[in-house]
């Protein structure tokens, strides 16, 4: 959701901002099935599997992508990570547009628009709403953002204490726990569907992915050629293959997941090794660049108006898409624009 900003000397990826303009169209698209008014219903879209869900793994491979990233040139440009640093660049891109969009929701509850549940706020604003899973629509998509503040609180000091030589173990680890933190939290754990879908251990392997290939791209050694244009070919037959359901837990929970993840890195790995080919130039047109740096936005306001619970005028369509659009772009020019200047001048002045 979130889209970082390289230090001096990372630059900027070519491929990942169309690709978060297609992760969070999926998100959207997802959302708006069953909607007052929209024109496909689930039997049009179920049959791609959960969208929203695929979306959203794709934030989590870049995110994990694009941190490792800046934080192996960092530390190769100054033998260490400035956790202050990082944590001030996440709160100026991530906190402003945050709070603009949680004050909204309580003013709407307050004034009956919505309706918050209790310990909403609480888990909102701790970023722990990924463990709350009585809530309402309107903060519910909250989740997707506390596994990614999770893994900025967790992962530069982890780097930082075992140095950037460490990351592809502690990747590697992330990728095999997690299958089976999915496969014991279905077993064993209350309300499972939910904790296999949203806890972070259960999903911290499609972040590790995007981990792991920072690290492997970035190594001293790595091939400076790009990968075959096969594999990219084989990354989307793998990833569509995942997204069939068998209603076998063991394929379904732990087994599709895995390879989503891994198909996802090397279809990332396609992108930004690529810069010339075709998908890569599609994917850097304006309009598809445009869309993905509103991508953060965008997914904190498409939820309140993309509600199939509910019948109201602003949640019917297409009235409710122009709605969502309408306050993402209300919030990226004048919440999420303004702090980022902010932020670069006191960069410069430091």
């Amino acid at each position: 959701m979130t889209q970082p900003t390289a230090p001096h000397g990372a630059g900027r990826l070519p491929g990942l901002d169309g690709l978060r303009a297609a992760s969070i169209a999926l998100v959207m698209l997802s959302h708006l099935q069953g909607t007052a008014g929209f024109p496909l219903g689930g039997r049009a879209l179920g049959a791609a599997g959960d969208l929203g869900y695929f979306g959203v793994r794709f934030f989590f491979v870049i995110s994990g992508y694009l941190i490792t990233r800046l934080l192996i040139v960092e530390h190769a440009a100054t033998g260490t990570i400035s956790l202050r640093g990082f944590y001030l660049r996440r709160a100026y891109r991530i906190l402003p547009a945050f709070v603009a969009f949680v004050g909204a929701m309580v003013v709407a509850d307050q004034l009956g628009s919505v309706e918050l549940r209790e310990r909403d706020l609480l888990h909102t604003l701790t970023f722990t709403t990924n463990y709350h899973y009585d809530r309402s629509w309107e903060l519910g998509h909250i989740w997707s953002l506390s596994v990614e503040e999770q893994f900025y609180l967790l992962w530069p000091a982890l780097v930082l204490l075992v140095a950037p030589r460490r990351i592809p173990t502690a990747a590697v680890a992330m990728l095999v726990l997690a299958p089976l933190l999915r496969a014991l939290a279905w077993r064993w754990a209350p309300m499972a569907d939910d904790v296999v879908m949203e806890a972070y251990p259960c999903v911290m392997d499609s972040i590790a992915a995007g981990c792991l290939l920072a690290w492997i791209r970035l190594r001293p050694g790595a091939p400076a050629a790009p990968p075959r244009w096969g594999w990219g070919v084989l990354a989307l037959i793998g990833i569509a293959a995942s997204q069939i359901q068998t209603d076998h837990v063991i394929i379904d929970y732990v087994v599709d997941p895995t390879v989503m993840n891994l198909c996802m890195a090397v279809l990332v790995d396609h992108l930004v090794s690529r810069p010339t080919g075709l998908a890569t130039r599609i994917l850097e047109l304006r309009p598809l660049v445009w869309i993905g740096g509103l991508s953060y936005s965008l997914y904190l306001w498409q939820q309140p108006f993309l509600n199939h619970q509910t019948a109201t005028t602003a949640a019917h369509w297409p009235l409710n898409l122009l709605l969502a659009v309408g306050c993402a772009l209300g919030s990226y020019y004048l919440v999420e624009q303004p702090f980022l200047r902010l932020r670069a001048r006191l960069r410069a002045r430091a």
